[in-house]
């Protein structure tokens, strides 16, 4: 039997990249999926057997009846964008547009799934996406860094709060994963070089080597973690 047989997931933002590879993860290993966003998970629902339900993130309480019908016991809050520009020139719509997808969005979308969990005495997990700009300042996107260091407070307090009651909350902080959200930087020749030289791994992440932490944070191996931030980074913090 597989870790995760007889578990229901949602994840966010499973269209494609690091979101896509955590669900086809989570399927392999026994969960049945379903895959939520604002662009079609179709692709993701054939690879994993799962569903596929639209919500728009940009709508911070886009999942408030998310919750409301079958159980779902595993919740992987990993939608997310990105804008970039110097902090001078940064503008307003950018700032709340990506604070409302990246964090508002992920606490209410995780305080609706406690409130079903705990509706129901049962027990879940929540595993968020958080960033190494969870721990650093990176370059040209202020609200992106702002708002992944806040889902590692957020991660840590609604660990603080649910733990008592049967909900393991953490998150993972990728490095740099060759996705959409890192395509500007993987074009900049000098960009790319730097970032690569940095990593003792050698080489950008893959949307895999994601997937199999959250597989981990969402099965009975991780009982007893709570408001960790595991980095999958290839190295890129400890350098």
């Amino acid at each position: 039997m597989s870790a995760l047989t007889g578990k229901r997931a949602l994840v966010t933002g499973a269209n494609a990249g690091i979101g896509q590879a955590i669900a086809v993860a989570l399927s392999q290993a026994g969960a049945d999926v379903i895959c939520a966003g604002r662009s079609s998970s179709a692709e993701t629902v054939a690879l994993t057997g799962g569903t596929e339900l639209r919500l728009d993130f940009a709508d911070a309480m886009a999942a408030r009846d998310a919750f409301s019908g079958d159980p779902v016991d595993i919740l992987v809050n990993n939608a997310g964008i990105i804008r970039r520009a110097d902090a001078v020139d940064f503008t307003e719509s950018d700032w709340d547009d990506v604070m409302d997808t990246n964090l508002k969005a992920l606490f209410f979308t995780s305080q609706a799934f406690a409130r079903a969990v705990m509706a129901r005495g049962a027990t879940g997990k929540i595993v968020n996406i958080a960033s190494l700009l969870s721990f650093q300042g990176g370059i040209r996107v202020p609200s992106y860094t702002a708002s992944k260091h806040g889902v590692a407070g957020l991660t840590k307090i609604l660990a603080n709060e649910w733990a008592a009651r049967g909900i393991n909350v953490n998150a993972i902080a990728p490095g740099y994963i060759a996705t959409a959200n890192t395509e500007a930087l993987r074009a900049d020749p000098e960009r790319s070089k730097a970032i690569l030289d940095r990593i003792p791994a050698g080489r950008w992440g893959r949307p895999e080597d994601i997937a199999g932490t959250a597989v981990f944070l969402s099965s009975p191996a991780a009982d007893y973690i709570h408001g960790a931030v595991l980095n999958v980074d290839g190295g890129w913090l400890a350098r």
